[in-house]
Protein backbone atom coordinates (compact mmCIF):
# COMPACT_ATOMS: atom_id res chain seq x y z
CA UNK A 1 0.00 0.00 0.00
CA UNK A 2 1.39 3.48 -1.02
CA UNK A 3 2.32 6.13 1.83
CA UNK A 4 1.95 8.89 -0.45
CA UNK A 5 -0.31 11.91 0.04
CA UNK A 6 -4.03 12.02 0.17
CA UNK A 7 -6.18 13.61 -2.87
CA UNK A 8 -6.11 17.11 -2.26
CA UNK A 9 -3.57 17.38 0.38
CA UNK A 10 -1.02 18.89 -1.70
CA UNK A 11 -3.25 21.68 -3.36
CA UNK A 12 -4.49 22.75 -0.19
CA UNK A 13 -0.91 23.48 1.00
CA UNK A 14 0.31 25.58 -1.41
CA UNK A 15 -3.10 27.44 -1.21
CA UNK A 16 -1.48 28.04 2.51
CA UNK A 17 1.70 28.89 1.20
CA UNK A 18 0.40 31.25 -1.21
CA UNK A 19 -1.40 33.23 1.41
CA UNK A 20 1.10 33.51 4.18
CA UNK A 21 3.47 34.95 1.04
CA UNK A 22 -0.07 37.55 0.14
CA UNK A 23 -0.02 38.25 3.99
CA UNK A 24 3.30 38.67 4.26
CA UNK A 25 3.68 41.25 0.90
CA UNK A 26 0.32 42.83 2.28
CA UNK A 27 2.38 43.22 5.96
CA UNK A 28 5.22 44.84 4.02
CA UNK A 29 3.25 46.78 2.13
CA UNK A 30 1.57 48.24 4.96
CA UNK A 31 5.10 48.83 6.79
CA UNK A 32 6.23 50.48 4.27
CA UNK A 33 3.79 52.77 3.83
CA UNK A 34 3.86 53.43 7.52
CA UNK A 35 7.43 54.18 6.64
CA UNK A 36 7.00 56.66 4.01
CA UNK A 37 3.97 58.13 5.79
CA UNK A 38 6.27 58.71 9.21
CA UNK A 39 8.46 60.02 6.84
CA UNK A 40 6.09 62.58 5.33
CA UNK A 41 4.80 63.99 8.38
CA UNK A 42 8.21 63.95 10.07
CA UNK A 43 9.51 66.33 7.18
CA UNK A 44 6.17 68.37 6.70
CA UNK A 45 6.55 68.63 11.39
CA UNK A 46 10.72 69.32 10.14
CA UNK A 47 9.88 71.93 7.94
CA UNK A 48 7.35 73.65 9.15
CA UNK A 49 8.33 72.99 13.31
CA UNK A 50 9.65 76.83 14.58
CA UNK A 51 13.79 77.29 14.74
CA UNK A 52 15.64 78.48 17.49
CA UNK A 53 14.40 81.97 18.72
CA UNK A 54 16.62 85.30 19.76
CA UNK A 55 16.26 86.35 22.90
CA UNK A 56 15.26 89.36 22.37
CA UNK A 57 12.85 88.51 19.95
CA UNK A 58 14.65 90.28 17.20
CA UNK A 59 15.47 89.02 13.56
CA UNK A 60 18.97 87.58 12.75
CA UNK A 61 20.48 89.23 9.77
CA UNK A 62 22.41 87.46 7.23
CA UNK A 63 24.62 87.66 4.46
CA UNK A 64 24.47 84.96 1.13
CA UNK A 65 27.30 86.01 -1.19
CA UNK A 66 27.27 85.90 -4.79
CA UNK A 67 27.44 82.44 -6.25
CA UNK A 68 27.04 80.47 -2.45
CA UNK A 69 25.82 76.93 -2.51
CA UNK A 70 23.16 75.46 -0.13
CA UNK A 71 26.04 74.39 1.54
CA UNK A 72 27.53 77.85 2.07
CA UNK A 73 24.01 78.97 2.86
CA UNK A 74 23.25 76.69 5.32
CA UNK A 75 26.34 77.63 7.01
CA UNK A 76 25.82 80.78 6.77
CA UNK A 77 22.62 80.37 8.42
CA UNK A 78 23.77 77.92 11.16
CA UNK A 79 26.89 80.34 11.97
CA UNK A 80 24.25 83.22 13.23
CA UNK A 81 21.77 81.13 15.13
CA UNK A 82 18.71 80.45 12.39
CA UNK A 83 19.08 76.91 11.81
CA UNK A 84 20.39 74.28 14.37
CA UNK A 85 21.00 71.48 11.38
CA UNK A 86 22.65 72.28 8.38
CA UNK A 87 22.02 68.70 6.79
CA UNK A 88 18.02 69.64 7.64
CA UNK A 89 18.24 72.99 5.34
CA UNK A 90 19.46 71.37 2.78
CA UNK A 91 17.26 68.33 2.23
CA UNK A 92 14.48 71.10 3.51
CA UNK A 93 15.52 73.09 0.16
CA UNK A 94 16.04 70.19 -1.82
CA UNK A 95 12.04 68.62 -0.56
CA UNK A 96 11.03 72.65 -1.62
CA UNK A 97 12.85 71.84 -5.25
CA UNK A 98 14.49 75.16 -4.44
CA UNK A 99 18.13 74.60 -4.44
CA UNK A 100 18.27 76.77 -7.52
CA UNK A 101 16.18 79.34 -6.66
CA UNK A 102 17.87 81.26 -3.49
CA UNK A 103 19.22 84.38 -4.14
CA UNK A 104 22.29 85.84 -2.59
CA UNK A 105 21.60 89.02 -0.71
CA UNK A 106 21.19 89.97 2.74
CA UNK A 107 18.01 88.46 4.81
CA UNK A 108 16.24 89.42 8.15
CA UNK A 109 15.38 85.83 9.25
CA UNK A 110 12.38 86.33 12.07
CA UNK A 111 13.29 84.99 15.09
CA UNK A 112 11.74 81.36 15.10
CA UNK A 113 11.40 81.15 11.73
CA UNK A 114 11.17 77.32 10.49
CA UNK A 115 13.09 75.92 7.44
CA UNK A 116 10.12 76.64 5.32
CA UNK A 117 10.14 80.11 6.09
CA UNK A 118 13.52 80.30 5.13
CA UNK A 119 13.62 78.55 1.85
CA UNK A 120 10.80 80.97 0.93
CA UNK A 121 12.74 84.37 2.07
CA UNK A 122 15.84 83.77 0.49
CA UNK A 123 13.96 82.17 -2.67
CA UNK A 124 11.82 85.05 -2.97
CA UNK A 125 14.79 87.05 -3.16
CA UNK A 126 13.72 90.48 -0.54
CA UNK A 127 16.27 91.32 0.76
CA UNK A 128 17.58 94.17 2.69
CA UNK A 129 17.20 97.46 1.74
CA UNK A 130 19.38 100.38 2.83
CA UNK A 131 17.94 103.85 2.10
CA UNK A 132 20.57 106.84 1.06
CA UNK A 133 19.11 110.17 1.28
CA UNK A 134 20.21 112.88 -0.55
CA UNK A 135 19.24 116.20 0.63
CA UNK A 136 18.18 118.92 -2.37
CA UNK A 137 20.20 121.92 -3.26
CA UNK A 138 23.55 120.21 -2.97
CA UNK A 139 26.24 119.86 -5.62
CA UNK A 140 27.58 117.12 -7.49
CA UNK A 141 30.76 116.49 -5.44
CA UNK A 142 29.04 116.51 -2.17
CA UNK A 143 26.14 113.89 -3.38
CA UNK A 144 29.67 112.13 -4.57
CA UNK A 145 31.05 112.08 -0.98
CA UNK A 146 27.93 110.22 0.33
CA UNK A 147 28.13 107.85 -2.35
CA UNK A 148 31.72 107.13 -1.81
CA UNK A 149 31.45 106.92 2.20
CA UNK A 150 28.60 104.45 2.61
CA UNK A 151 29.80 100.99 3.60
CA UNK A 152 27.10 99.37 1.97
CA UNK A 153 27.99 99.85 -1.36
CA UNK A 154 30.53 98.67 -3.17
CA UNK A 155 33.22 99.27 -6.29
CA UNK A 156 34.88 102.42 -7.37
CA UNK A 157 33.76 105.60 -7.89
CA UNK A 158 33.67 106.33 -11.17
CA UNK A 159 36.43 108.01 -13.31
CA UNK A 160 33.94 109.87 -15.37
CA UNK A 161 32.16 112.77 -12.90
CA UNK A 162 28.55 113.37 -13.64
CA UNK A 163 27.66 116.49 -14.61
CA UNK A 164 26.46 119.32 -12.15
CA UNK A 165 22.84 119.21 -11.79
CA UNK A 166 22.52 115.46 -13.23
CA UNK A 167 21.46 113.55 -10.04
CA UNK A 168 17.79 113.88 -8.66
CA UNK A 169 17.81 114.40 -4.93
CA UNK A 170 16.12 111.73 -3.46
CA UNK A 171 16.05 109.22 -0.89
CA UNK A 172 16.96 105.66 -2.92
CA UNK A 173 16.79 102.01 -1.74
CA UNK A 174 19.98 99.79 -2.20
CA UNK A 175 20.44 96.34 -1.79
CA UNK A 176 24.21 95.32 0.36
CA UNK A 177 26.90 95.01 -2.20
CA UNK A 178 25.31 97.06 -4.98
CA UNK A 179 27.91 98.86 -7.13
CA UNK A 180 28.38 103.04 -6.31
CA UNK A 181 27.95 103.30 -10.37
CA UNK A 182 24.91 101.25 -10.22
CA UNK A 183 23.13 104.18 -7.69
CA UNK A 184 24.55 106.95 -9.61
CA UNK A 185 23.48 105.72 -12.98
CA UNK A 186 19.92 105.42 -11.32
CA UNK A 187 20.17 108.80 -10.12
CA UNK A 188 20.84 110.39 -13.40
CA UNK A 189 18.64 108.52 -14.75
CA UNK A 190 15.98 109.84 -12.28
CA UNK A 191 16.93 113.11 -12.84
CA UNK A 192 16.15 112.87 -16.68
CA UNK A 193 12.82 111.31 -16.14
CA UNK A 194 11.65 113.75 -14.04
CA UNK A 195 13.04 116.74 -15.95
CA UNK A 196 11.94 114.62 -19.44
CA UNK A 197 8.12 114.68 -17.75
CA UNK A 198 8.11 118.41 -16.34
CA UNK A 199 9.46 119.28 -20.42
CA UNK A 200 6.49 117.60 -21.78
CA UNK A 201 3.76 119.84 -19.47
CA UNK A 202 5.33 122.57 -19.35
CA UNK A 203 3.38 126.19 -19.48
CA UNK A 204 3.79 128.18 -23.21
CA UNK A 205 5.87 130.81 -23.68
CA UNK A 206 8.82 130.23 -20.83
CA UNK A 207 12.24 132.22 -21.59
CA UNK A 208 13.82 128.68 -21.70
CA UNK A 209 15.13 127.06 -24.84
CA UNK A 210 15.98 123.59 -23.70
CA UNK A 211 15.36 121.45 -20.59
CA UNK A 212 19.26 122.27 -19.44
CA UNK A 213 18.41 126.04 -19.31
CA UNK A 214 15.25 124.52 -17.08
CA UNK A 215 17.89 122.77 -15.08
CA UNK A 216 20.26 125.32 -14.71
CA UNK A 217 17.08 127.58 -13.25
CA UNK A 218 15.81 125.16 -11.01
CA UNK A 219 19.28 124.87 -9.57
CA UNK A 220 19.14 128.46 -8.87
CA UNK A 221 15.56 128.59 -7.36
CA UNK A 222 16.61 125.54 -5.18
CA UNK A 223 19.60 127.29 -3.60
CA UNK A 224 17.20 130.81 -2.97
CA UNK A 225 14.75 129.45 -0.45
CA UNK A 226 14.78 125.90 2.12
CA UNK A 227 10.79 126.79 2.23
CA UNK A 228 8.85 124.75 -0.34
CA UNK A 229 5.83 126.27 -0.76
CA UNK A 230 8.19 129.85 -1.62
CA UNK A 231 9.90 127.73 -4.94
CA UNK A 232 7.15 128.53 -7.53
CA UNK A 233 7.20 132.11 -6.30
CA UNK A 234 10.66 132.36 -6.72
CA UNK A 235 10.82 130.71 -9.91
CA UNK A 236 8.13 133.51 -11.64
CA UNK A 237 10.42 136.42 -10.19
CA UNK A 238 13.22 135.10 -12.21
CA UNK A 239 10.47 133.65 -15.14
CA UNK A 240 9.94 137.63 -15.30
CA UNK A 241 13.46 138.86 -14.81
CA UNK A 242 14.71 136.37 -18.05
CA UNK A 243 11.30 137.79 -19.86
CA UNK A 244 12.22 141.60 -19.05
CA UNK A 245 14.85 141.39 -19.48
CA UNK A 246 16.94 142.02 -16.54
CA UNK A 247 19.99 139.96 -14.87
CA UNK A 248 19.31 137.62 -12.06
CA UNK A 249 21.57 139.00 -9.77
CA UNK A 250 21.14 136.15 -7.56
CA UNK A 251 23.64 135.12 -4.35
CA UNK A 252 23.79 131.49 -4.66
CA UNK A 253 25.60 132.14 -8.22
CA UNK A 254 28.29 134.53 -6.62
CA UNK A 255 28.81 131.20 -4.03
CA UNK A 256 29.13 128.88 -6.51
CA UNK A 257 31.44 130.97 -8.48
CA UNK A 258 34.10 131.59 -6.13
CA UNK A 259 34.32 128.22 -4.50
CA UNK A 260 34.49 126.78 -8.18
CA UNK A 261 37.63 129.12 -8.40
CA UNK A 262 38.44 129.71 -4.82
CA UNK A 263 38.05 126.25 -3.02
CA UNK A 264 40.22 127.30 -0.10
CA UNK A 265 37.47 129.53 0.90
CA UNK A 266 34.64 127.60 0.70
CA UNK A 267 33.31 124.47 3.11
CA UNK A 268 30.20 122.64 1.81
CA UNK A 269 28.91 124.84 -0.19
CA UNK A 270 29.20 128.03 1.99
CA UNK A 271 31.53 130.84 2.14
CA UNK A 272 34.13 130.75 5.70
CA UNK A 273 36.77 133.32 6.99
CA UNK A 274 40.09 132.26 7.86
CA UNK A 275 39.13 130.50 10.89
CA UNK A 276 36.38 128.13 9.28
CA UNK A 277 33.36 130.24 10.03
CA UNK A 278 30.36 130.89 7.53
CA UNK A 279 30.45 134.28 6.34
CA UNK A 280 28.71 136.35 4.25
CA UNK A 281 29.40 137.94 0.51
CA UNK A 282 32.43 140.14 0.35
CA UNK A 283 31.88 143.21 -1.87
CA UNK A 284 35.18 142.07 -4.05
CA UNK A 285 32.81 138.67 -4.29
CA UNK A 286 30.04 140.34 -6.10
CA UNK A 287 32.12 142.32 -8.59
CA UNK A 288 34.47 139.11 -9.03
CA UNK A 289 33.47 137.73 -12.60
CA UNK A 290 33.50 133.90 -12.40
CA UNK A 291 32.22 133.05 -15.34
CA UNK A 292 28.53 132.07 -12.80
CA UNK A 293 28.06 135.42 -11.17
CA UNK A 294 24.74 136.22 -12.45
CA UNK A 295 25.23 139.94 -11.16
CA UNK A 296 28.20 139.93 -14.23
CA UNK A 297 26.27 138.36 -16.21
CA UNK A 298 23.40 138.44 -18.84
CA UNK A 299 20.96 135.47 -18.57
CA UNK A 300 21.59 132.16 -17.02
CA UNK A 301 25.13 130.76 -15.72
CA UNK A 302 26.80 128.24 -18.03
CA UNK A 303 25.57 125.22 -15.82
CA UNK A 304 23.54 124.25 -12.85
CA UNK A 305 24.70 125.43 -9.71
CA UNK A 306 23.68 122.12 -7.84
CA UNK A 307 21.16 119.08 -7.66
CA UNK A 308 17.64 120.46 -7.70
CA UNK A 309 14.89 118.35 -6.76
CA UNK A 310 11.45 117.25 -8.43
CA UNK A 311 9.28 120.62 -7.02
CA UNK A 312 11.81 123.55 -8.08
CA UNK A 313 12.21 121.44 -11.54
CA UNK A 314 8.24 121.51 -12.01
CA UNK A 315 8.39 125.51 -10.43
CA UNK A 316 10.33 126.81 -13.21
CA UNK A 317 8.35 124.97 -15.53
CA UNK A 318 5.04 125.98 -14.72
CA UNK A 319 5.44 129.19 -12.55
CA UNK A 320 2.58 131.07 -11.33
CA UNK A 321 1.59 134.40 -13.51
CA UNK A 322 3.25 137.17 -11.11
CA UNK A 323 4.28 141.00 -11.57
CA UNK A 324 6.86 140.35 -8.74
CA UNK A 325 10.81 141.34 -10.27
CA UNK A 326 12.46 141.46 -6.45
CA UNK A 327 12.82 139.48 -3.18
CA UNK A 328 14.83 139.67 -0.20
CA UNK A 329 14.70 137.59 3.46
CA UNK A 330 12.23 138.64 5.86
CA UNK A 331 14.35 137.59 9.09
CA UNK A 332 11.86 134.68 9.31
CA UNK A 333 13.43 132.05 7.03
CA UNK A 334 11.45 133.15 4.26
CA UNK A 335 11.19 136.06 1.54
CA UNK A 336 8.90 139.24 1.10
CA UNK A 337 8.65 139.78 -2.48
CA UNK A 338 7.78 142.88 -4.66
CA UNK A 339 6.44 144.70 -7.81
CA UNK A 340 8.53 147.60 -8.06
CA UNK A 341 12.59 149.12 -7.37
CA UNK A 342 11.04 151.46 -4.45
CA UNK A 343 9.24 148.72 -2.77
CA UNK A 344 12.26 146.62 -3.09
CA UNK A 345 14.60 149.05 -1.51
CA UNK A 346 12.19 149.41 1.11
CA UNK A 347 12.46 145.83 2.02
CA UNK A 348 15.78 145.96 1.78
CA UNK A 349 15.97 148.70 4.37
CA UNK A 350 13.99 146.46 6.79
CA UNK A 351 15.91 143.42 6.58
CA UNK A 352 19.19 145.60 7.29
CA UNK A 353 17.54 146.66 10.03
CA UNK A 354 16.32 143.08 11.18
CA UNK A 355 19.73 142.16 11.19
CA UNK A 356 21.47 145.03 13.35
CA UNK A 357 19.20 144.69 15.89
CA UNK A 358 20.69 140.65 16.04
CA UNK A 359 24.11 141.87 16.75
Amino acid sequence: MSHGEEPGQGHTGKKRKAGFLVSALLVLVLLGVGVLAGGFFYSQYRLTTDGPVTSDGEPRIVTIPRGATVARMANELESIGAIDDEMQFRLAARYLKATTSMKAGEYAIPSGASLKEIVQILSDGKSILHPITIPEGLTTQMVLSIIASNDVLTGEMPDQLPAEGALLPDTYLVHRGETRQDVINRMQAASRDVLDAAWETRQKGLPLESKQEALILASIVEKETALAEERPRIAAVFINRLRFPMRLQTDPTIIYGVCKLHPERCSNGRLVDDAGNQRGIRQSEIAMDTGYNTYRIDGLPPTPICNPGREAIRAVLDPPQTKEYYFVADGTGGHVFANSHAEHLRNVANWRRIERNRK
